[in-house]
């Protein structure tokens, strides 16, 4: 079963949600062969979704499985609007995602990212202590593209990522929650998936379910590389969600 949980149909504000446009998306899993699409738009444009007409639309493809949700910035302190939001939006699931630290954003520039300041090993303890704080709110069904910190191709020289991401990977664990293996990192500068295999297989072995996701923001990335993807999840055993569906946290 072909999954892709992490698609934006909005982009990032490129087009409404329109019928026409849900249809393009929906017509691209369909050729890739999906069993399963789920929209995860970015949550600064909650009152920009259409939930129920994304859901009459998916009537008419019975063949594919349509699932509604968001991808949520985690900052901490910032739990209780979080929570607020997942209660107001009936999302089948959330996507927790660690875009920037101390309110400076860690994948928009190289420039940006530099401007902290931080050694690369500083970056990554830091970086990983904010998703371990993310998956212990309880607040997420997936934690999205885990090592993301690793986006212009920095890395740490006094510890491996698996080390430096053990806490965060110790947290998604005993919260219960999903990765996924995002395939949209191989189109960024840092040029593979997140996760680097070294985390994905420290995921595995701490029986971690992880998915599958695209993170597109047009129609034609829908499902991009998602095959390839599953089929690296099975060679090496990682468990898959066993469910998903209208969502019981927050």
């Amino acid at each position: 079963m072909l999954v892709d949980t992490h698609v934006h149909l909005l982009g990032h504000r490129d087009r409404p949600a329109t019928e026409a446009n849900i249809r393009l998306f929906l017509d691209a899993a369909v050729r890739r062969d999906l069993s399963l699409i789920g929209f995860a738009d970015h949550e600064e444009y909650l009152e920009d979704m259409r939930p129920d007409l994304l859901r009459t639309v998916a009537l008419d493809y019975p063949q594919l499985r349509v699932l509604v949700g968001v991808e949520l910035d985690y900052r901490p302190g910032e739990e209780g609007r979080l929570r607020a939001a997942l209660r107001r939006h009936k999302f089948d699931f959330a996507i927790g995602s660690v875009h920037e630290l101390t309110g400076r954003a860690i994948d928009r520039t190289a420039a940006e990212a530099d401007a902290l300041g931080l050694s690369a090993d500083e970056l990554y303890r830091r970086y990983f202590a904010c998703v371990a704080q993310a998956a212990a709110s309880g607040l997420f069904d997936i934690v999205g593209h885990i090592d993301l910190v690793k986006i212009f191709g920095a890395r740490p020289q006094t510890a491996t990522a698996a080390d430096l991401a053990a806490g965060a990977l110790d947290a998604v664990a005993a919260a219960g929650c999903a990765i996924e293996l995002n395939t949209n990192g191989r189109y960024k500068p840092v040029g593979e998936w997140y996760p680097s295999p070294s985390l994905l297989a420290a995921a595995a072995a701490r029986n971690i379910p992880v998915t599958t996701g695209s993170d597109a923001h047009y129609p034609e990335q829908v499902g991009r590389e998602i095959a390839e993807a599953a089929a690296v999840l099975s060679a090496i055993g990682a468990r898959r969600p066993e469910k998903f569906g209208r969502r019981a946290r927050a």
